[in-house]
């Protein structure tokens, strides 16, 4: 029953994390509302705040990928690859004022 409980507030829920004080009223309403007992309740929103945490994680991601792609596309460098070329023009122009 529980498992089943979890398995459709977590579709409900989707890739959206909750904050620890909304898990908790959540919590409070279910376990009223199916007769949880208090460990089966603490079990299960820890369940919930991990799979939330791990949801915020996957989708944080996903929008990363997603930006770099469109980056991409339109020409940008990621600030690393910056970083690495201005390096790299700054030794080149130290050699070039060496041999001058």
């Amino acid at each position: 029953m529980i498992d089943f409980i979890e398995k459709t507030m977590l579709a409900g829920f989707g890739a959206l994390s909750l904050t620890q004080k909304k898990s908790e009223e959540l919590l409070n309403e279910v376990k009223e509302r199916i007769d949880l007992t208090e460990e089966e309740g603490k079990q299960l929103l820890s369940r919930l705040q991990s799979s939330a945490k791990e949801n915020q994680q996957r989708f944080e991601e996903l929008a990363r990928e997603e930006l770099r792609k469109v980056g991409s596309r339109m020409g940008f460098i990621a600030k690393e690859d910056f970083d690495a070329l201005a390096k790299k023009v700054a030794k080149l122009e130290k050699q070039l004022k060496a041999k001058s």
